[in-house]
C-alpha cells in the first residue's frame, strides 16, 4: 500500500477512528487511491503476476511523534490535539516490530482487510474489462499460524465472490503468505492446506530467527565478524546453515502439502549473489528485491543456472 498526500490523511483518520462505522467511513476515502493504484499497475504488467503485500507496518509509524506535527495534523483534521496525542500513547510498543501488525491488524480490523481486497480484486475486474490481464497474487504477512491466515483468507474469497457478482466479471488470484517468523516456517504444512504460494520475508525471518534487530546490530556485527562468530552480515547476505535450515523445512513441509506451490523470497537479501545461488539450490523460483538491485540479482540467478547445467 502506497501513502501520501490526501490518502495519508485519511489513514491517520481510520487509525484515529473510535467507532468501526468511522473507521469504515476513513477506510472507504482510502479505497479509490487503492484501486487506482493496483489498476496501474496490472496495466503496466500487462499479463505478469502482481504480488501485493497486505498492510504490514504498525500504525504507530503513520502518526506524527512531535507536539508541532500533531499540532498541524489536528488542525488539518479538526479533532483535539489531545485525541492525537492519547493515540499516539495506545499504540506505543516496546518492540514495534514484534508487535501489533501484519495479519494482526486484520485480526483486530477486518475492515482494513476486507478494504485492501475489495481495491485489488476491483482493480483486476477493472484492468479485465478494459482488456488487461489482471493476475493478483495476495500475499497476507507475518503469519506463523494457520488460524490467522483461514480468518484473512475467509475475507478475501468473501470479497472477491461480491467483486465478481457487482462486476459481472471473472477474476484469477491466487492468497499467499509470508514465512517470515519461525513459527510459520515449522508449521508450514499446515498453513500450505491455505496458501496458494510462500515469499520468505527473510529480513524479518533473519530478525526473529537470530534474536537480532537489523536497525540495532551495527553496535556489535562488527565485532562479531572480526570475531568470526559470523563471516558475513546475516542482513546483506543469508544465514545458510540457519536461516537457511528453517526455509529448507518449510519448502519441505509446504511441498508436502501443496506439491505446485511457489516459493520465493523477498527483502534485501534478492539482490545478494551468494543468497540468489542459495535460493536456486533450495528449490525457489524466483527473488524479489529492490529495482536497483536487480541487475545483479538477475546475473546471479543465470550464474546459478549455468553451474546446474555443467553438473
Amino acid at each position: 500500500m502506497f501513502f501520501e498526500g490526501d490518502r495519508i490523511d485519511a489513514m491517520r483518520e481510520m487509525i484515529l477512528a473510535d467507532t468501526i462505522e468511522a473507521r469504515e467511513a476513513a477506510l472507504a476515502k482510502l479505497l479509490p487511491y487503492q484501486r487506482a493504484d493496483f489498476f496501474g499497475i496490472f496495466k503496466a504488467l500487462k499479463g505478469f503476476p502482481a504480488t501485493i503485500r497486505f498492510l504490514d507496518p504498525p500504525l504507530h509509524e503513520f502518526l506524527p511523534n512531535s507536539k508541532e506535527q500533531q499540532m498541524d495534523l489536528a488542525r488539518k483534521l479538526s479533532i483535539p490535539v489531545e485525541k492525537i496525542m492519547h493515540r499516539v500513547h495506545e499504540l506505543h510498543e516496546f518492540n514495534p516490530m514484534l508487535g501489533f501488525r501484519g495479519c494482526r491488524l486484520g485480526i483486530k480490523y477486518a475492515e482494513i482487510t476486507r478494504m485492501q481486497a475489495r481495491a485489488v480484486l476491483e482493480a483486476a475486474a477493472d484492468a479485465t474489462k478494459a482488456g488487461f490481464k489482471a493476475k493478483p497474487e495476495i500475499m497476507i504477512p507475518l503469519v506463523g499460524f494457520k488460524k490467522e491466515l483461514d480468518l484473512q483468507v475467509e475475507i478475501v474469497h468473501e470479497v472477491a465472490a461480491q467483486v465478481q457478482k457487482e462486476k459481472k466479471v471473472k477474476i484469477s488470484y491466487q492468497v499467499g503468505t509470508m514465512i517470515e517468523i519461525p513459527r510459520g516456517a515449522l508449521t508450514a504444512d499446515e498453513i500450505a492446506q491455505t496458501a496458494e504460494f510462500f515469499s520468505f520475508g527473510t529480513n524479518d525471518l533473519t530478525q526473529t530467527t537470530l534474536g537480532m534487530s537489523r536497525d540495532d546490530s551495527g553496535s556489535f556485527l562488527g565485532a562479531y565478524q572480526e570475531a568470526e562468530i559470523m563471516k558475513k552480515n546475516p542482513f546483506a547476505s543469508v544465514d545458510q546453515t540457519g536461516v537457511g535450515q528453517l526455509m529448507q523445512i518449510a519448502i519441505e513441509k509446504g511441498r508436502k502439502t501443496r506439491p505446485d506451490i511457489k516459493l520465493g523470497i523477498c527483502g534485501e537479501h534478492g539482490g545478494d549473489p551468494d543468497s540468489v545461488k542459495f535460493c536456486h539450490k533450495i528449490g525457489l523460483a524466483y527473488v524479489s528485491c529492490s529495482p536497483y538491485r536487480v541487475p545483479v540479482a538477475r546475473l546471479a540467478a543465470a550464474q546459478a543456472a549455468v553451474a546446474d547445467i555443467k553438473k
